[in-house]
């Protein structure tokens, strides 16, 4: 199989594009995305042999849930037992949009979905195209990452024709994704909320709309099955190794390297305050001093010095601010 690749940046492409996907999801298949986070890979999500697919094609553990995307709150009431004010209050601030709602599901998501659990994740994408698709489907969506299980996210079509373009039927090429990094997933069957995944909308902005929120470092306890998915302790991985560090000039990183013993021909610098002289690195990637830039270039970065053939990628650790969480979150797990 080789995948079909759909451009959208036309209102006639567009349409065809959507049409497509949404004749092959109605037909059971699995198709490729954009959404404003990441590339996701999305089924049917009532189908639970459309979502066994997901698992199957990305080598997915069956204890890792799967967030159900849909295109309005009328449809996402649909997929859970109840929608409480909370849930109400922040599908109104942050909806469509990077936030994942955590509440018990209905009877008609199948198990399969949540990881056998009792619980599942709704959000409401941004991307105008993952919503067009949703509508003309008139179903909501199991959509991960459209990556093999544990490796960087896709940020964009060519990302996921690398990665997937052999097992899929379908990848519609939305153009870059303008987050970048995946939603913040919110538990709200606990009082207080608890995060479950930090994402670029933190915990003081949910916390304006819904009251106390419990901060993230949420870590699963013995058999407990998850909530979430993006709890597991590695994950969104390059195959380089990655090591986080902060250093104070060039001469305290080598320092802090030698402790590895690199070879500095394949070791890749990200940084983005303290930059050192690129002649004793293979590659230096300057990255924004900005929460929500860096997001949106990270995995774009970490896929570069993959197919670069790096073997060590060092990332110079971010600020300990809340808009960082997120990005703290997902280098913290792609080092693991």
């Amino acid at each position: 199989m080789t995948a079909e690749v759909l451009s959208t940046h036309t209102p006639e492409l567009f349409q065809k594009a959507v049409h497509r996907a949404a004749e092959l999801l109605r037909a059971g298949e699995v198709v490729a995305l954009p959404t404003e986070t990441v590339y996701g890979l999305a089924a049917n999500a009532l189908d639970e042999k459309a979502v066994a697919k997901i698992f199957q094609i990305k080598g997915r553990p069956a204890n890792n849930p799967i967030i159900v995307h849909v295109a309005s709150v009328k449809m996402a009431e649909h997929c859970v037992k109840n929608f409480p004010a909370p849930a109400e209050r922040l599908a109104k601030s942050f909806w469509p949009g990077p936030l994942t709602l955590v509440l018990p599901r209905a009877d008609e998501i199948p198990g399969i979905v949540t990881a056998g659990g009792e619980t599942v994740g709704i959000r409401w994408p941004s991307h105008p195209f993952i919503q067009a698709v949703i509508r003309e489907c008139n179903f909501p969506l199991a959509a991960p990452s459209a990556n093999l299980s544990e490796r960087v996210s896709p940020t964009n079509a060519e990302h996921v024709r690398k990665s997937l373009g052999g097992k899929i039927p379908l990848i519609v090429d939305g153009g870059q994704s303008q987050v970048g990094i995946e939603s913040t997933v919110l538990d709200l069957t606990v009082s207080p909320p608890r995060i479950l995944r930090p994402g670029m909308i933190h915990a003081e902005s949910l916390a304006a709309v819904a009251g106390k929120i419990q901060g993230s470092g949420f870590e699963v306890q013995g058999s407990e099955k998850l909530r979430s998915p993006g709890l597991l302790q590695k994950h969104y991985s390059p195959k380089a190794r990655l090591l986080i560090l902060n250093w104070r000039d060039e001469a305290d990183l080598f320092i802090q390297l030698s402790t590895f013993n690199p070879q500095l021909s394949t070791c890749f610098v990200i940084a983005h305050t303290k930059i050192p002289a690129g002649e004793n690195f293979a590659d230096i990637s300057v990255m924004p001093h900005d929460a929500e830039a860096f997001a949106r270039a990270l995995y774009a970065e970490l896929h570069r010095c993959d197919v670069a053939g790096a073997e060590l990628i060092v990332v110079e650790s971010p600020p300990d601010l809340p808009e960082w969480s997120g990005i703290a979150d997902r280098l913290r797990r792609a080092s693991a």
